[in-house]
């Protein structure tokens, strides 16, 4: 597979990664031939890149974090929960006579077994979803980078399960914002930023009227807006007066929303939001767990478009999580811009003298 921007998908072209909805559905399986309809409807529903398999790329397959089916069933009772949520006009009174402890251990159990069960656990994103379902998604996507630091850190099975739940509800106060605001395309005004910024109180709220959730998991709400610097909301907390959770939710928060395509903000790649995090480090986030956030993800995922210092251009065919920034490339034409009838691979932890000048 190799990563394509929708204007220069053409076509007869075929999917590589599925493609989901707001509900975690499957809107376009990977296998499918693209028509122009289907290419037409995706760029009017926000999706900027796609995955594509030619005859180059064919062999390069996806390596999900988490497998389609958890991702699918976590994204689904996301979806129930905050729609419930949002269409209720009596939702702080009804939230209490929920059982949402026990619904997103479950939840956040099976994202955690199949974390476990994988050889490695680098974090790679690359799924696929049109605009209207990104507040669904972010949250799974926020869960299981939350889940990946948790496990590297030694967290016990409690502290996992406190912070998945809390990293799958973090933005539940976001139901108590009108709908209009934070679905705007466009700049937000300061005043609706103001109003914006209290769905962390209205979240920590909601949270803690459940008997089985933990204070723990009712901070992630409160507190993932809060910068290690104290520049944050709602309370301007500082350093350690964070709750670790929240600090962990921050930086996977951050990392998922820079690289996930918005209508109000340019899409970054993965090292971009890397470095970024870095370059913020101990200032807005905790920087020792974003030392602990970067062994584990993939910098340069599959299928990611480069070009070296050479000249040449390729696409990442495999990647190495004890060298994130050294993966295998495949070269797909050479400097002149010539597509090679030939490609060859170069594996860039023994190639020193060759570097990645650019991927997108």
């Amino acid at each position: 597979m190799r990563k394509v921007h929708i204007f220069e998908a053409k076509s007869g072209d075929v999917l590589a990664v599925d493609i989901y909805g707001p509900n975690g559905a499957v809107l376009l399986a990977k296998g499918v031939k693209l028509t122009d309809s289907y290419i037409r409807g995706l760029r009017e529903n926000g999706i900027r890149h796609i995955y594509i398999h030619d005859i180059f790329t064919f062999d390069i397959e996806e390596k999900p974090t988490i497998s389609p089916v958890v991702r699918q069933q976590a994204v689904k009772k996301v979806y129930e929960t905050m729609t419930e949520l949002i269409e209720e006009q009596k939702a702080v009174q009804r939230v209490s006579s929920l059982d949402l402890g026990q619904e997103y251990q479950k939840i956040f159990k099976e994202i955690l077994d199949y974390l476990l069960s994988r050889e490695n656990l680098l974090i790679n994103l690359s799924d696929l979803v049109i605009s209207k379902g990104y507040f669904f998604h972010h949250s799974v996507n926020v869960a299981t980078i939350a889940g990946v630091i948790g496990l590297a850190k030694g967290y016990s099975s409690q502290q996992l399960l406190d912070l998945g739940v809390g990293a799958l509800l973090f933005d539940i106060g976001m139901t108590q914002i009108p709908s209009a605001l934070w679905a705007k395309k466009g700049p937000l005004s300061p005043e609706e930023r103001r109003i914006i910024s209290h769905h962390t109180e209205f979240g920590f709220e909601l949270l803690k009227k459940q008997n089985n959730i933990s204070p723990s998991s009712a901070y992630c709400a409160l507190q993932h807006h809060e910068r290690f610097d104290g520049s944050g909301y709602p309370h301007k907390a500082a350093g350690k007066y964070i709750h670790e959770f929240a600090r962990i939710i921050a930086i996977a928060d951050v990392f998922d929303a820079l690289t996930s395509p918005r209508d109000h903000r340019q899409q970054h790649s993965p090292h971009e939001a890397a470095e970024y995090l870095c370059a913020a480090g101990n200032t807005l986030f905790d920087y020792e767990l974003i030392k602990t956030f970067l062994k584990y993800v993939a910098i340069y995922p599959l299928g990611t478009n480069v070009v070296l210092n050479t000249g040449y251009r390729g696409v990442v065919s495999n990647i190495f999580p004890e060298y994130p920034l050294r993966p295998v490339i495949r070269i797909l034409q050479n400097p002149n811009g010539e597509m090679l009838k030939s490609p060859f691979e170069i594996d860039l932890r023994k190639e020193v003298n060759v570097t990645i000048v650019e991927a997108f």
